[in-house]
């Protein structure tokens, strides 16, 4: 490609392989940790999907609980769960170096922000739990 401004000259163009994150843990984590997003958005449309059944009458209800009983339903929502839960502690982890909480003049330690964020969703998993064992 030549230079229009001094036509003589080539500009420099380093190659970049197409998997360049492959070559450090910390870049794959990343591209995983966004790529798990995708999981999220999943998740979502399956609970709209379900609620949308619930709001149409029982026999979609009843097709619907049919459907996601379904082994490869399963499957899916096993995987689903994995890349949840990958997702939620590289976000966890994430945390304390993108909030900067102040008290005064001494900067929020990491590991407070981490046991807040671990114990908040220990709280409201034992909750979930608890209402859903008892409905």
């Amino acid at each position: 490609m030549q230079n229009k401004v001094m036509p003589n000259i080539k500009l420099y163009r380093r190659h970049m392989n197409i998997f360049w994150w492959g070559s450090r843990w910390v870049h794959v984590k990343f591209i995983l940790r966004e790529l798990t997003s995708i999981c999220v958005a999943l998740y979502a449309l399956v609970f709209l999907w379900y609620v949308w059944s619930v709001l149409k009458g029982p026999e979609a209800y009843q097709q619907t609980l049919t459907v996601l009983g379904s082994p490869v339903a399963i499957v899916v929502h096993l995987l689903l769960l994995a890349g949840l839960i990958f997702h939620s502690i590289t976000w966890f982890n994430l945390a304390p170096k993108a909030m900067d909480i102040k008290m005064g003049r001494k900067r929020v330690p990491a590991v407070a922000i981490l046991s807040g964020n671990y114990i908040g969703w220990l709280l409201i998993s034992i909750a979930l739990v608890w209402l859903l064992a008892a409905g």
